[in-house]
């Protein structure tokens, strides 16, 4: 019971270094960006160094078990908790990343898109603004300010870099969209596409429907962004994406 109370207990501090395991790619051996998760094994990689590896294997690169015999891109899923777990790990990663991308973009004279911007607008928290100065959460006048601005930054994704959509029913069981034509937040995922069908078509579940991009069924967690890079790179029409229920079985 002593050693409970023993301040030094409490405050011992754990070297960067010794969870560096935890927290790198297997693939790269550098820090985790993008990180994204084997939902067979639960292992993690950078989606970047995951999916290349991937176009040749169908394997786990560290227990090497079988993702999936002929689609293993589907059986992979970002993880957001892990990524915000390295970003506040590791001084300065997110900012140097974000940068990267940036630049990346302004050299191939691209326009930089809109999630990327967030991220950097995002950078400087209201504690670090407090500390600097340039805000004072006493002064009433500041806070309407700080109010009014948060509300400006709540445009519900309008800012993302977007996606255009065609939503195709490939099955006579379920009927056809009025409007099969949307554009969306490139961060929305196959099943907040799922959600809206359902609900377009009054559906009693969303797990009733199936969605595929060139004949393949979609991973549910995959985002548009990453359908989009991984089956639609090269291609200068919209996105076309079918739907159909999940019993109708090829």
């Amino acid at each position: 019971m002593a050693a409970l109370g023993n301040p030094e207990m409490l405050t011992r501090k754990i070297k960067l270094w010794d969870i560096n395991a935890h927290i790198t790619c297997r693939l790269c051996e550098g820090y985790l960006i993008d990180a994204t998760t084997v939902t067979e094994c639960l292992h993690t990689f950078c989606r970047s160094c995951l999916v290349k590896y991937l176009e040749e294997n169908n394997t786990c690169p560290t227990c090497r078990i079988v993702i999936h015999q002929s689609h293993p891109l589907q059986y992979i899923g970002h993880d957001r908790t892990m990524q915000d777990i390295v970003y506040k790990l590791v001084p300065g990663l997110q900012e140097a990343e974000m940068k990267k991308q940036r630049e990346f973009y302004q050299k191939l004279g691209m326009e930089v898109p809109g999630d990327i911007k967030g991220e950097l607008c995002n950078m400087k928290t209201p504690l670090d603004l407090q500390r600097n100065g340039d805000l004072k959460s006493e002064d009433p006048a500041n806070k309407e300010a700080g109010d009014e601005k948060a509300e400006e930054d709540n445009d519900y994704h309008r800012s993302d870099e977007q996606v255009s959509i065609c939503l195709e029913c490939n099955s006579s069981k379920l009927r056809g969209l009025k409007r099969k034509w949307i554009r969306c937040s490139a961060q929305a995922t196959v099943l907040h596409l799922k959600k809206f069908i359902a609900k377009k078509l009054n559906l009693t579940s969303f797990n009733e429907l199936d969605i595929l991009c060139n004949e393949e069924i979609l991973g549910k967690d995959h985002t548009l962004k990453f359908v989009v890079v991984t089956r639609w790179r090269f291609k200068k029409s919209p996105l076309l994406l079918h739907y159909r229920p999940k019993m109708d079985l090829l």
